[in-house]
C-alpha cells in the first residue's frame, strides 16, 4: 500500500524527516518496505531557468532555425539555436541549461549537451510545454511572464510538487490502516508516546446541505445480511472534466492514473478515508430506483472492462428498476459509469459483507481497490460521513447542486465490541509492568473509549473502525505496538525446563527415517494436500463418497483433500521428467483425508517413489536400473532401522500396482509397495517405470513402540561360509529356499544370501540355477568340519525333498 507523505501531512502537521517517520511507522506495525520520491513533473525541472531573449536572428545556414542570445542570469548571455516559430526578441522563456536531464513521452531520460547545429554553437534549449512535461502542446516555445527575473528556477514558478511515498507492507488484519487518515491516526498515537502531542485533522462536512430535491432515488435493499448499510445521494448539473493539479498529484503519487474529476474524487476519498465509493450516471438509472439484491444463477453481466461475466446466485448486485448496474463492492457495469457527457450522478457509499465480496471477487477473478478493502472489513461507522465528504468535493470541483437527501439505509446498527482489560493480563503477556496512566493514554490515542476503571482493569468500547480488535489479547497487542516493542526490557536470566519426551515421538521417528533416506540419495518433497477430484477415477481404492470437499475451493483442480499420497507424488515425477531429470528417488511424510460415515479421518503416511537409475552417471560405476528388489531392499532397511522384524508378505490387492506386495505384522498392514500400473502412469504422461511404497505410518509408530531391542555381544568364534548351486524349477522363489533353510537349522545358520541366478540353454527346460551362500556360526565354540558337513547335508536334503532340487 502506498502512502503519500504530503497527503499524510494534511491530517497531521508533522515536519519530521522522511526516514524518521518511516521508522516510527514500522515500530507501530505499519512496516515501511521502501520510500520512493514522487515529482509532479519528472526531474523536477532541475536545471531549467527563466531566460530573457536579448537577440533573435535568422540562422545563417538554415531557413527554419533562429539564432538567439539569451540571458539566463549568469552574467554572460548564451547562444542558443531554436527552431520554434514563435521565439522572438524580448521574450521571457524556459531554458534547459547544459547538463539538464529532460524526459520524453515514454519517461526515458535525455541530457542537454553543448553542441553545434548547422555550424553554429548552441548552449542549451529553449523549451516547449511538452518538452518540460508541463502539458502536451508542441506548437511552440512557452512564453513566460515578462516580470520574471532571468535565472529564476522554473520549479519555483510552476510549483513543482515533490513528495515522499511510503510503501507499507500492510498485514491483512489492519483494515483500519488502509487509508491516509488511518495511518495518520496511528502516527498520532505513536508521537504521543514520544511526548509529541499533535492534533488529528479530520475533514469537516458541516457545510453539507441539500440544495433541492429534484432527483430523488428510491433505495430498496432486499438482502440486509449482505448489505447492512447503504447510503446514497444525487448531484445534478455537474461538469465532467480534467481534475485540478492538486488532486491529480495526490493520485499520481500513489500510482493511480487520473481519469476525470468525478472518478478521481471517488478514488481520492477511498484512499483518504478507506471507504470505497461508486458514482453512477443518473440518466442511466431506470425508474429512479436503486435495488440491492442477488440475481438468478447464469445471469449475464458486462463489467467496465468489457468482459461479459456469468453471475452466481450469491453475487450481490446493484440494480435499477430493469437491469443490473454494478457488482456490489467489486466492479462497475459497462453502461452505468460516468462519461464526459454525464451531468447528473448518483453517488453510492455502502458497507458490504466481507465474506460475500471476497467470494464474488474470487469467482470472477477480480481484484480492485474497493474489493481489497471490503474483503478485509471497512468501518461501517464512516460510511455516511465519507458520502458527505465526497459530495462536497464534487460540488466544489465539478460544480452542480445536491439534488436529494443523503439517504442512509441502516436498519440494524452494529454494536461496538465491549472488552474488559485486566492489568494482570497486560503485564503477564507483555512481560513488563506498564503504568496504568500510560495504558489509558495509549487507548485514548487510538480512540478506544474508556468506560470505567477499577483496581483490576478497564472497561472498554472498541470503535467500529477496528474490526480486528474483539478480544482482550487484541487490545493488549494494540497497547504493545504503540508502547513500542523496542521499549520492552529483557533480563539476562534464561529459564528452561526439560520435558520427558519418548524416543518414539512421531517427529523423532520422522527425522530418523528422513535422515536415513537422505543418506541413500533420496530427496524429500512436500506436496499440496489439496487435489483434483478427477484422481478418484484412477483407482478403486479412492471413492468420491469418501472425499473431503472444500467449501470454498481456489479452483476445481484444488477442490478436495487427497485420499492418496501417490498422485501428488506422480505430479512431482512428471514435472521433473519433463525437465530432463529422469532418475529420481523421492519421499514424503504426509496425510490423507477421508470421510467415513459422516466422520472426517486423517491418516499419516510415508510414501517413497523411485524411477530411473539407482545412481547418477559416473565413470566408476555402471548405471543400474532401479527395480522391484531395490525398492524392497530400501523398505527392509527402513523397517530394520525402526527395530521391526521382517514382516510377512502377501500379494498386493490395490489396482494402482501392476505387481507388488503387502508387508504385515499380525493383522496390521505396514506397507504396500510395487510397480505402478501403466494405466496410471499414462495419465501423468510418464513413459518409464515408477516404483512406489506407501507406509501406514501410524501402524509403524505403534508397532515400533512394542518392539524390545536386546543387546547381544559380537561372537568370539569364527563364522563359516558354504555355497550350494541348486537346480530348481523356475516357479520356485528365493523366499521358499530361505524359509526352508531357516526351519531346517535354527541354531547355527546365521545368514542366507542369493548371489547368482542362471537361466540358459544348457539347463533343462523349465529349470533355473540358484547359487546360495550359507553363513554358519556357533556363539560358544569353533565349528568342526563334521558339524559343518552335517548341517550342509541336512540343508541339501531339505531342498531335495521339499523342492525337488539337485546339486549342479
Amino acid at each position: 500500500m502506498k502512502i503519500s507523505y504530503n497527503w499524510l501531512k494534511q491530517f497531521i502537521q508533522l515536519d519530521w524527516e522522511t526516514d524518521k517517520t518511516a521508522e516510527l511507522l514500522t515500530d507501530l506495525g505499519l512496516e515501511v518496505e521502501g520510500v520512493e520520491t514522487f515529482e509532479s513533473v519528472k526531474g523536477g525541472l532541475k536545471g531549467v531557468v527563466v531566460g530573457h531573449v536579448l537577440e533573435c536572428e535568422k540562422h545563417p545556414n538554415a531557413d527554419r532555425l533562429k539564432l538567439t542570445k539569451v540571458d539566463i542570469g549568469t552574467g554572460e548571455p548564451v547562444q542558443i539555436v531554436c527552431g520554434a516559430p514563435n521565439v522572438d526578441k524580448g521574450q521571457k522563456v524556459p531554458v534547459a541549461t547544459i547538463g539538464t536531464v529532460l524526459y520524453d513521452e515514454k519517461g526515458e531520460p535525455w541530457e542537454i549537451k553543448k553542441g553545434k547545429i548547422r555550424g553554429e554553437a548552441s548552449h542549451g534549449m529553449i523549451c516547449a510545454e511538452d518538452e518540460l512535461g508541463l502539458g502536451k502542446s508542441h506548437d511552440g516555445i512557452m512564453v513566460l511572464d515578462e516580470t520574471l527575473v532571468p535565472g529564476t528556477p522554473c520549479a519555483e514558478i510552476f510549483n513543482i510538487e515533490t513528495d515522499a511515498v511510503f510503501e507499507i507492507g500492510l498485514t491483512p488484519n489492519r483494515a483500519d490502516a488502509m487509508s491516509h487518515h488511518g495511518v495518520a491516526r496511528d502516527l498520532k498515537a505513536g508521537l504521543l508516546q514520544k511526548d509529541i502531542n499533535m492534533e488529528l485533522i479530520t475533514p469537516s462536512v458541516s457545510s453539507f446541505h441539500v440544495d433541492n430535491r429534484t432527483l430523488r432515488m428510491d433505495i430498496d435493499v432486499k438482502n440486509k445480511e449482505l448489505c447492512p448499510r447503504y447510503c446514497g445521494v444525487t448531484i445534478s448539473g455537474i461538469k465532467v472534466e480534467e481534475s485540478p493539479s492538486w488532486l491529480k498529484n495526490r493520485l499520481k503519487a500513489i500510482g493511480i492514473t487520473p481519469k476525470n474529476n468525478i472518478v478521481d474524487i471517488t478514488n481520492y476519498v477511498l484512499h483518504e478515508l478507506g471507504q470505497p465509493l461508486h458514482a453512477f450516471d443518473g440518466s442511466k438509472i431506470n425508474g429512479n430506483k436503486i435495488i440491492v439484491q442477488t440475481l438468478d444463477k447464469g445471469t449475464k453481466f458486462t463489467t467496465l472492462d468489457g468482459i461479459e461475466r456469468t453471475l452466481h446466485e450469491d453475487d450481490l448486485m446493484i440494480c435499477d428498476a430493469e437491469k443490473p448496474l454494478c457488482i456490489a463492492g467489486v466492479f462497475g457495469g459497462e453502461n452505468s459509469g460516468v462519461t464526459q457527457s454525464t451531468t447528473n450522478i448518483f453517488l453510492e457509499s455502502a458497507y458490504f459483507n466481507p465474506v460475500s465480496v471476497r467470494k464474488t471477487a474470487k469467482r470472477h477473478g477480480l481484484n480492485t481497490d474497493a474489493s481489497f478493502r471490503f474483503e478485509r472489513g471497512i468501518d461501517i461507522g464512516s460510511t455516511h460521513y465519507a458520502l458527505l465528504r465526497a459530495a462536497l468535493l464534487i460540488k466544489e470541483i465539478a460544480g452542480g447542486t445536491i439534488s436529494s437527501d443523503a439517504e442512509d439505509f441502516y436498519p440494524k446498527k452494529f454494536e461496538d465490541f465491549q472488552v474488559f482489560l485486566t492489568f494482570e493480563k497486560v503485564n503477564s503477556l507483555i512481560g513488563q509492568n506498564i503504568p496504568t496512566e500510560t495504558i489509558k493514554s495509549i487507548l485514548s490515542s487510538l480512540e478506544i473509549k474508556i468506560n470505567n476503571v477499577t483496581e483490576t482493569g478497564i472497561g472498554l468500547t472498541i470503535p467500529s473502525y477496528r474490526v480486528d480488535v474483539q478480544r482482550e489479547v487484541d487490545v493488549i497487542e494494540e497497547i504493545l505496538r504503540v508502547y513500542g516493542y523496542n521499549n520492552i526490557e529483557f533480563t539476562q536470566k534464561l529459564n528452561a525446563s526439560i520435558a520427558g519426551i519418548s524416543k518414539f515421538e512421531d517427529y523423532k521417528l520422522q527425522n530418523i527415517i528422513g535422515n536415513q533416506l537422505a543418506s541413500l540419495g533420496f530427496y524429500e518433497i512436500l506436496a499440496n494436500s489439496l487435489t483434483t477430484p478427477k484422481y478418484m477415477e484412477l483407482s478403486n481404492d479412492n471413492k468420491a463418497d469418501y472425499n473431503v470437499n472444500m467449501l470454498n475451493p481456489l479452483s476445481n483442480d484444488l477442490s478436495v483433500m487427497r485420499q492418496s499420497m501417490l498422485f501428488s507424488g506422480l505430479e512431482a515425477i512428471s514435472y521433473n521428467i519433463n525437465r530432463k531429470s529422469n532418475s529420481l528417488k523421492l519421499f514424503e511424510f504426509g496425510k490423507t483425508y477421508h470421510q467415513f460415515d459422516g466422520k472426517s479421518v486423517e491418516n499419516k503416511h510415508l510414501s517413497i517413489l523411485i524411477t530411473g537409475n539407482q545412481n547418477g552417471e559416473s565413470w566408476r560405476l555402471q548405471s543400474e536400473k532401479s527395480d522391484f528388489f531395490y525398492l524392497k531392499g530400501i523398505i527392509n532397511r527402513v523397517l530394520e532401522r525402526l527395530g521391526l522384524p521382517l514382516p510377512k508378505s502377501e500379494p498386493v490387492t490395490s489396482d494402482v500396482f501392476s505387481e507388488g506386495l503387502n508387508y504385515k505384522i499380525g493383522k496390521r498392514k505396514l506397507v504396500s509397495f510395487g510397480m505402478i500400473s501403466n494405466r496410471i502412469l499414462k495419465h501423468f504422461d510418464i513413459k518409464q517405470e515408477v516404483l512406489y511404497a506407501d507406509f501406514e505410518w501410524d501402524a509403524v509408530i505403534e508397532l515400533a513402540q512394542q518392539q524390545h531391542i536386546s543387546f547381544t555381544e559380537i561372537a568370539k568364534y569364527p563364522e563359516v561360509k558354504r555355497d550350494l548351486a541348486l537346480l530348481i524349477d523356475q516357479k520356485v522363489s528365493f523366499e521358499e529356499i530361505y524359509n526352508i533353510a531357516q526351519n531346517s537349522e535354527k541354531k547355527l545358520l546365521k545368514d542366507i544370501n542369493l548371489f547368482d541366478v542362471y537361466q540358459g540353454e544348457k539347463l533343462p527346460e523349465g529349470k533355473k540355477s540358484y547359487a546360495v551362500s550359507f553363513t554358519l556360526q556357533d556363539d560358544n565354540k569353533t565349528l568342526t568340519d563334521k558339524q559343518i558337513d552335517k548341517v550342509m547335508k541336512k540343508l541339501q536334503g531339505s531342498f531335495e525333498h521339499q523342492l525337488g532340487a539337485t546339486l549342479r
